[in-house]
């Protein structure tokens, strides 16, 4: 079968969607999409890749659903639910996807909430109360909130993309828990329709009337019934989310449901997964913001002391206390290894503990948190372990040490090699006074089975989140299951809960009756045939659930194997195995992967979700316009592997890599770099499109635009002769539009102006190389194509500022002249010409591994081109030669940083001139993926009266040709109108700094003013 991917189904396609989706899936599914593309006004997505995106969630299980529907419109859920009703479909609400037990995967329709059912409703701040729509991440939420000084204070570490309803249906916790509960203590009201489109109200009992009512007197009547049941078998701590809430009229938690003692019937469908109907909208209990915190980081010398002291811990405070996090040595030495993380958890270091508690107190003010870290302290000389906490005070370190420890789980998961944290038995929580002696036992039965487990979260209410290391592609699953029976015994016999916080699913589903019991059991089986007889919504979850060892629910079946590829890039550092025990790893192009590593990068994605995020990061400029999961890195992800893996339905699977499925998912990559920063498990989206397009473009040929692009470093010298002429393109009417015709270039957009007289045209009289070797203070000036053909100004600027510093500067050319300048290959790259790419790298490899050898720094000006030296030249074969320059390869405000800090910028610093004007500056994306924003920062600050205001952007929208592009010029422009051009426009007055070409580019296009780079910046500010 070849039917087209991707495959396009609206309103105005309905009649033709039946047939479409019948010849690549089943009548069903054609007539399911048929009649949710005619009745709805909601997104249907019933393609092959499209409902591979949404077979997975951040758990081991894969189930390709009928199809997908992206309502937009709570009458679009209640058609989609009356459709699904009349042809038996089962129903799968999913949120941000970020389940970590496969609740949101099924086989039925994936219904997202999350894209446009995300409005706050209703907010009363005097009563601290606010009604939503499921589909609203907690930041967005409390974003909202904050000017009214509340907050919703169940943070779960997934707050950047959890949605409200998805922590409802699993009883969400946070690490706050201990002050604030989990979800079930802070939700008033749920409207809800049940599977035959009742629409519930549920709230107080006592208030209930009609179907409520009813609900409520059958469990009322069942929780009567079933007292002796519950009072032996149900846990009696706060951390209990398996099965339903049928103690909400005999409450069992450590904390009351309601502050008043009452039972709430919200309450029944809180932890309950989707299946016992569909919330409409929460009304949920906000809380003040805390005005002060103050975080004690207690460093550990043994995991077994750090467990012991957190029931110790918890009884400090006076109210004050709000969380106790636990930070074990693996995340530790993982956090090390991340360049983002690196620096903050080592502040937070006595020596080489075996574990860190994260110890937070919040109150009115820091003046009165202060005695609480000394009454710390004292407890912590009390249990033998002087100077063991390292005080954090201020809010930005306590900030940076939060998002480690949020990262936490995701930090783990990048792990390379087939061997991974797995998610099954994470939940149990025991009562404190057990947890060091449970923590050594499980820690034994993980040896016993040759693995080793990773701790982290909740110490102070006993969930500690652990997940041994098993390889699902080989012994896996029955080692899973020998080690979930063990794990249960401890939890009974430290009376403890076996699920306790991001719920049953289908990794602890199995496991509700050997908590609760046959008659417990037998009642919650009973509550969803009173709500959900038809067995419509998400079906085989609590309720007769599957083997959590199943395989063939499994992202990594029996059955899954890769298709062979040879790559261009050098992919074999992912291409490992490692031991579970011991977390070593084989040695690079030794794991086996027939897509020789490019597979195994791309299964690096576990589905966390990170990259939905909307904060001050990079990742990913695309979603943050679209919302749509194809458009995420995890998206795209899952695009290839389901490619790599032949699991595209209606392609053979040696075609599937190079369809257009695939080129579709990955058509909005703007290769920004965000992901390589910002992803924890390390998924560099960006080079794995360059991989791609060097095999589709193999396949599919190269267009006009694709050369124009990518061989613009070899025409560059002849076109610059012409620019006169080239440049009518932008200047006599109808010419931009004839263009746009025949290269694809947008009429909409000016090109980069052609210049006659350039940097290497007229180049000035520098360093040669003989002087440079020999110099006191030596330098090479690396000048890309685009400074020296375009911008030639910043090229001179650059050479002015290194003078005016003292340096002897050497400006790099070719060994061998041939009237061309050197090249990175990036252009070559952005178009999939990795031969080509390879080429021009050598060239510089050849021109520059003379200074690296020496030790000089190399330093470039545009982003893009000198961080290939550190990133994309170090794939291509180049041996340990790319490596040396890559150790000496800075950005220009690198260098500057460097040298200032190391008091070698006198003479610089003495000359430059006042400024008065405000600074703006925009990071280049990729100065933002390898830390190069705080550098620029200093160096703007060198600048006598210059107090620069860094604009919290994303991708300004050009990415290179991208936002050249007319298939692409609207995305391009929503990207920059996110942040960058409104902050612009705000300050009219203000000297806008951007150091890439492109983003200079989109500036002048998108807000009519002139940003400069860094180099013409200082060098107007020196003497002339």
């Amino acid at each position: 079968m070849n039917a087209p991917l991707p495959l396009k189904i609206t309103r105005a396609t309905a009649a033709h969607a039946y047939e479409d989706v019948a010849r690549l899936g089943n009548e069903v599914a054609g007539q399911l999409a048929a009649r949710l593309a005619a009745e709805t006004e909601g997104e249907v997505l019933f393609s092959s890749a499209d409902k591979g995106r949404y077979a997975t969630d951040a758990s081991i299980y894969q189930m390709m659903p009928a199809g997908v529907f992206v309502p937009r419109s709570m009458p679009d859920v209640q058609t989609a639910l009356d459709i699904c009703r009349d042809m038996n479909v089962p129903i799968v609400a999913r949120g941000g996807g970020t389940s970590q037990c496969g609740q949101t995967v099924g086989a039925g329709l994936v219904m997202d909430h999350s894209k446009h059912l995300r409005n706050i409703i209703d907010l009363n701040a005097e009563n601290r109360t606010v009604e939503v729509e499921p589909g609203i991440v907690l930041d967005h939420l409390n974003a909202a909130l904050k000017k009214h000084g509340l907050w919703y204070p169940v943070d779960v570490s997934t707050s950047a993309q959890a949605t409200l309803g998805g922590m409802a249906g699993n009883n969400s916790c946070g690490s706050r828990s201990i002050a604030y509960g989990n979800m079930v203590h802070n939700v008033l009201g749920v409207q809800a329709w049940t599977s035959d489109s009742t629409l519930l109200q549920l709230g107080p009992y006592a208030g209930s009337s009609g179907k409520a009512r009813e609900l409520g007197d059958y469990v009322r009547g069942l929780a009567q019934q079933l007292q002796p049941e519950i009072a032996q078998h149900w846990p009696k701590v706060m951390r209990r989310v398996g099965g339903y809430n049928l103690d909400i009229f005999d409450p069992r938690s450590e904390r009351p449901y309601t502050t008043d003692g009452s039972v709430n019937l919200a309450h029944l469908l809180i932890g309950s997964e989707g299946t016992l109907a569909l919330t409409k909208s929460l009304t949920l209990q906000l809380s003040e913001l805390p005005q002060a915190k103050v975080l004690g980081v207690v460093n550990f010398p043994t995991f077994y002391r750090a467990m012991d002291a957190a029931q110790h811990i918890v009884k400090l405070g006076g109210g004050t206390l709000t969380a106790v996090e636990l930070v074990d040595r693996t995340m530790i030495d993982l956090s090390l290894q991340n360049p983002v993380f690196a620096p903050v958890i080592r502040s937070a270091l006595i020596g080489n503990p075996a574990a860190v508690l994260l110890v937070e107190f919040s109150g009115n003010s820091k003046t009165e948190l202060l005695p609480k870290l000394r009454r710390l302290s004292e407890l912590m000389g009390d249990l033998l372990l002087p100077d063991s906490v390292v005080e954090l005070v201020d809010d930005a370190p306590q900030k940076a040490l939060w998002e480690v420890r949020k990262a936490g789980l995701n930090i783990m998961m990048s792990l390379k090699g087939d061997g991974k944290p797995v998610s099954f038995i994470e939940d149990c929580a025991v009562p404190l006074e057990h947890l060091a002696e449970y923590t050594d036992a499980l820690t034994e039965v993980f040896k016993k089975y040759g693995s080793k487990g990773t701790w982290y979260a909740h110490a102070s209410v006993g969930t500690l989140h652990v997940r041994p290391i098993l390889d699902m592609r080989r012994e896996g699953a029955p080692k899973m299951r020998a080690i979930a029976e063990e794990a249960s015994a401890l939890v009974r016999k430290f009376k403890g809960a076996y699920s306790g916080e991001h719920g049953d699913g289908l990794c602890r589903g199995e496991w509700i009756s050997w908590q609760f019991g046959p008659r417990i059991t037998e009642a919650f089986a009973g509550i969803k045939q009173m709500m959900d007889p038809l067995n419509l919504l998400c079906p085989s979850r609590i309720v007769n659930p599957p083997k959590m060892d199943d395989t063939r629910l499994m992202r990594f079946a029996p059955s899954y194997t890769v298709i062979p590829i040879r790559t261009a890039l050098d992919w074999r550092a992912w291409d490992v195995q490692n031991d579970p025990a011991t977390e070593l790893t084989s040695a690079p192009g030794s794991g086996g992967d027939p897509a020789n590593g490019f597979a195994k990068a791309v299964e690096m994605c576990n589905n966390n979700g990170h990259c939905r995020k909307f904060d001050a990061g990079t990742m990913c400029p695309s979603y943050r316009v679209t919302r749509d999961e194809k458009h995420l890195t995890r998206g795209r992800a899952n695009t290839l592997r389901l490619a790599l893996s032949g699991q595209l339905e209606g392609l053979k699977a040696e075609d599937a890599f190079t369809s257009e499925a695939v080129y579709d998912a990955l058509d909005l990559c703007v290769g920004c770099k965000g992901c390589k920063r910002d992803c924890p498990t390390g998924v560099d989206m960006a080079k794995m499109k360059v991989e791609f397009l060097h095999h589709y473009k193999a396949r599919h040929g190269y267009t006009l635009k694709d050369r124009l692009v990518a061989k613009l470093p070899d025409y560059a010298p002849w076109a610059s002769r012409l620019a006169p002429l080239l440049n009518l393109r932008d200047r006599i009417p109808g010419l931009a539009a004839l263009s746009e015709k025949l290269t694809g270039f947008s009429a909409k957009r000016t090109l980069p102006q052609w210049k006659s007289k350039t940097f290497f045209s007229a180049p000035p009289r520098t360093a040669t190389r003989e002087e440079v070797l020999a110099a006191d203070k030596p330098v090479v000036l690396f000048v890309d194509t685009f400074n020296g053909y375009f911008e030639s100004e910043n090229a001179f600027s650059a050479l002015k500022v290194l003078a005016a510093a003292g340096y002897s500067a050497h400006v790099a050319t070719k060994k061998i002249a041939d009237g061309k300048s050197l090249c990175c290959g990036r252009t070559y790259l952005a178009s999939g010409m990795v031969s080509e790419a390879k080429a021009k790298a050598r060239e510089l490899v050849d021109a520059l591994l003379p200074f690296a050898e020496k030790g000089i720094a190399i330093v470039g000006l545009e982003p893009s081109c000198l961080l290939t030296l550190r990133d994309e030249m170090l794939v291509m074969g180049l041996g340990e030669a790319a490596q040396t320059i890559s150790d000496h390869a800075l950005l220009l405000e690198e260098f500057l940083a460097r040298e200032a800090t190391a008091g070698r910028l006198e003479m610089l610093k003495a000359a430059l001139q006042p400024v008065s004007q405000p600074i703006l500056l925009h990071s280049h994306c990729h100065q933002k993926a390898f830390g190069a924003v705080s550098p620029i920062m200093e160096v703007l600050k060198l600048i006598p009266g210059a107090k620069p205001e860094l604009i919290e952007s994303s991708c300004c929208g050009m990415a290179g040709s991208f936002g050249y592009e007319a298939s692409h010029y609207e995305v391009s422009m929503q990207m920059a109108e996110l942040s960058l051009l409104p902050a612009v426009r705000k300050q009219p007055d203000a000297i806008v700094v951007a150091d890439g070409t492109s983003c200079r580019h989109q500036i002048r296009d998108g807000a009519q003013r002139e940003a400069i780079h860094v180099a013409q910046l200082l060098a107007q500010q020196l003497p002339a």
